[in-house]
């Protein structure tokens, strides 16, 4: 993780901290709880992987757009907008809701297929 350097597009942080808040959201609104939550950093793909798991088995659904006033309706929307992809895989009686992050390494952490930094300027 040392390599990586999320805060360098200035918004990855507030993302994955937003999807990971309206995910639990989700699960503890419509599911009875989260019984897991799992972050995975994959520096091969430069993608960060948040899931949730719950015990409910119905998989989330898309509701029709919420009017400026009412207080809740946009998770997964936000979600949807904000990751590159995600979806739900049956785990049990319930539920894994797994979504994906694009995260770019910092201009000074990137480096050469041989491995070798960059001169730096």
């Amino acid at each position: 993780m040392t390599l990586w350097r999320p805060d360098a597009q200035g918004t990855a942080v507030d993302d994955a901290l937003l999807v990971t808040a309206e995910m639990l959201s989700n699960a503890a609104h419509h599911a009875g709880g989260p019984l897991a939550l799992d972050l995975r950093l994959d520096p091969g793909r430069q993608t960060l992987r948040i899931a949730v798991t719950d015990a409910a088995p119905d998989p989330p659904r898309m509701r029709r757009l919420p009017a400026a006033d009412e207080p809740h309706g946009r998770g997964l929307r936000i979600i949807d907008r904000l990751t590159t992809s995600w979806g739900t895989t049956p785990t049990g009686g319930g539920k894994t809701v797994w979504a994906e992050l694009a995260l770019p390494l910092a201009d000074d952490q990137v480096t050469s297929r041989d491995g070798d930094r960059p001169p730096r300027s």
